[in-house]
């Protein structure tokens, strides 16, 4: 079976919202699991939860912004379960602005973990993937916001255009090693950061009721709704599993037919 059963597999940002989603369904299918956020006791939670229902996980702390915390991350999986096979690069924020208001503090926060954040995340990942040798799999977390910009997430979008180019950049850097990298990208997802959008973008003009912005960029989707997490973690899982052995470098829309392209 090409399934992720006995895996070792670090995926940031999985407190909650896509990356919890995905941290579960690895570890409903056998996979040793490293739930990696900001939050600790969120990740603590979350690695409780997959426990109690019969998975293998550990909780770790760190900010994806800091390559020392990025290292932890990896060898809390490397302690844990003997070596990383994946890694989830998953963790993310947007904070909006309007263009002309977009200041320099939100864009180097939003670029040091959403970018920066990856690559490092990239970088460290495959440090470990090739003192291991045998290779390994990389996946990167990207989103509509990386094929289009909208106007009132500029740091955002441009994080996220970023995220594909360093997936296609690594693609090439790492093939030698047996080491793949690939990102799928989400479009409008019901989680808590988008819970958060809702209101960010009440505050700054761009919407006047909750559930509005929602609503507005959900009306073009083929599918007729939003995502939920779970309509993400088949396509991850697929990407973490050996079924996906000759993909690397590509970006897989799971966007329910926002972004046609």
């Amino acid at each position: 079976m090409n399934g992720v059963a006995g895996k070792r597999i670090v995926v940031t940002g999985a407190a909650q919202g896509i990356g919890r989603a995905i941290a579960e369904r690895l570890a409903a299918e056998g996979a040793n699991v490293c739930v990696a956020d900001i939050d600790e006791s969120g990740a603590e939670q979350a690695a409780t939860a997959i426990r109690d229902s019969g998975g293998s996980a550990v909780a770790t702390a760190g900010d994806v912004s800091q390559r020392a915390d990025i290292r932890r991350m990896i060898d809390a999986c490397v302690t844990a379960f003997d070596g990383l096979d994946v890694m989830f690069n998953n963790a993310g924020f947007n904070q909006p602005e309007p263009f002309l208001e977009v200041t320099e503090e939100v864009w180097h926060r939003v670029m040091n973990v959403n970018a920066l954040g990856v690559l490092m995340g990239c970088q460290e990942a495959a440090k470990t993937m090739i003192q291991q040798g045998g290779g390994g799999k990389i996946v990167n977390t990207a989103s509509i916001a990386g094929r289009q910009g909208f106007p009132s997430f500029v740091p955002y979008c441009v994080s996220k255009f970023g995220v594909i180019a360093i997936t296609q950049a690594a693609a090439r850097a790492l093939a030698a090693h047996r080491i793949t990298v690939n990102a799928f990208a989400p479009g409008v997802v019901a989680t808590p950061l988008w819970d958060k959008l809702d209101k960010d973008l009440m505050d700054i003009g761009d919407s006047q009721r909750p559930g509005q912005a929602m609503e507005e960029f959900s009306a073009g989707i083929l599918q007729g709704r939003p995502a939920e997490p779970g309509d993400i973690a088949g396509t991850a899982r697929y990407l973490a599993s050996s079924d996906s052995d000759y993909l690397t470098g590509q970006v897989v829309m799971i966007d329910g037919g926002m972004v046609l392209v």
